[in-house]
């Protein structure tokens, strides 16, 4: 069973939105990807949101670039949580994406990562997940402190540099 599913409007978003995919699977969640429209593909987007949540899907990542729909469409079809990743493309280089994400109605929020954050969006996924569990919980805990590892490793190498 997938926990966290992965929804795009366009093979043009998976070069960006692999990132994420790679989050996850760093973490070991189970998850599926899609690719389908908020305007071209509208029932089969729908259905495709009602049997995620029906499966026991826990979260939704939604891509989509200019006028960003997607996130949009998913969050009215579920009670699920969706986070939205605006892609950067079009006149607006994702601006666009970002407001109307980002800019929801009343009722239906989206939780909304920067332009082309596909990390940070499959991060804050796994952080949703982890209050429930323990295991992950763990996990999340390792990669905070690989990371303070890492930037104290880079700070030692420029002290030592300038010194």
């Amino acid at each position: 069973m997938s926990q966290i599913g992965v929804i795009m409007g366009s093979d043009s978003d998976y070069q960006v939105m692999e990132e994420a995919l790679e989050v996850l699977q760093q973490f070991e969640v189970q998850f599926e990807v899609i690719i389908s429209s908020a305007q071209r593909t509208l029932k089969r987007t729908v259905d495709w949101v009602k049997g995620f949540e029906t499966q026991g899907g826990m979260l939704i990542i939604a891509a989509a670039g200019l006028a960003a729909h997607l996130p949009g469409i998913v969050a009215g079809t579920t009670k699920l949580p969706v986070i939205g990743v605006p892609m950067s493309s079009g006149a607006m280089e994702g601006i666009d994406a970002l407001y109307s994400i980002v800019q929801m109605p009343s009722g239906i929020p989206v939780a909304t990562v920067g332009i082309g954050a596909a990390r940070n969006a499959a991060l804050l996924a796994v952080q949703i997940l982890a209050i429930q569990d323990q295991a992950l919980s763990i996990k999340v805990n390792d990669y905070r402190a690989q990371m303070l590892k890492e930037i104290e490793e880079k700070d030692e190498a420029l002290q030592k540099q300038l010194s």
